[in-house]
């Protein structure tokens, strides 16, 4: 879809949201030229009303903005760019602009779930060097379900102790490889639970 940069003199509003917890980090505005460096260099890159220039976020904090995805609005003139943010994103140091925690250590025990989710999600679409999910991505298919039986049985022999510690530790390990195989099958989680709801209305 064509971007309708007339429509604001130049400037269509870009809203930022983090690609792997999903929440609105801050706005800015970009023109064609901040839109194609965008998309060049990966970096989010915006025009300042201010100061009348181009500036890629993080360049004087380090706090870059990694691209991963652009969307158009339905009427051109407003972009969503998900990224992954180097640190916090306000000048104030806050996680966002609007005063929001963008950290997976506050979130609920079932948000971080699909937060973990999503991270493997990101890990497939963007590789990142030293990465064990990226390991385990590149090993392939039978690998990675191999993984899901070998932790399977180290659940079960767990189960047999009393050691809770011990089992919690396997459950994760389970749960883990098991959401990197559903990824690997380009499956979610919402597609099983949709499988358990319908089972559940039987």
């Amino acid at each position: 879809m064509t971007i309708d940069f007339e429509k604001g003199n130049g400037l269509v509003p870009a809203v930022v949201q983090d690609a792997v917890t999903n929440r609105i980090l801050m706005v800015g505005y970009m023109n064609e030229e901040a839109y194609r460096i965008t998309l060049e260099r990966g970096l989010v890159t915006f025009w300042s009303r201010s100061r009348k220039r181009l500036w890629t976020k993080g360049e004087s904090s380090g706090n870059f903005l990694h691209l991963r995805e652009i969307l158009i609005d339905c009427d051109g003139d407003t972009l969503l760019v998900k990224a992954v943010p180097d640190g916090p994103v306000c000048h104030t140091g806050s996680d966002t602009c609007f005063s929001e925690i963008n950290n997976p250590d506050a979130m609920e025990n079932t948000q971080f779930l699909t937060y973990l989710e999503s991270v493997i999600q990101d890990r497939r679409n963007s590789p990142q060097n030293g990465s064990y999910t990226n390991h385990l991505f590149s090993r392939g298919l039978n690998r990675i379900a191999q993984k899901v039986g070998e932790e399977s049985v180290e659940l079960i022999i767990a189960a047999m102790d009393d050691d809770k510690e011990v089992f919690l530790g396997e459950c994760a390990d389970l749960m883990y490889h098991f959401l990197v195989l559903l990824e690997e099958k380009n499956c979610t989680l919402a597609d099983v639970t949709e499988v358990l709801k319908d089972r559940h209305t039987r």
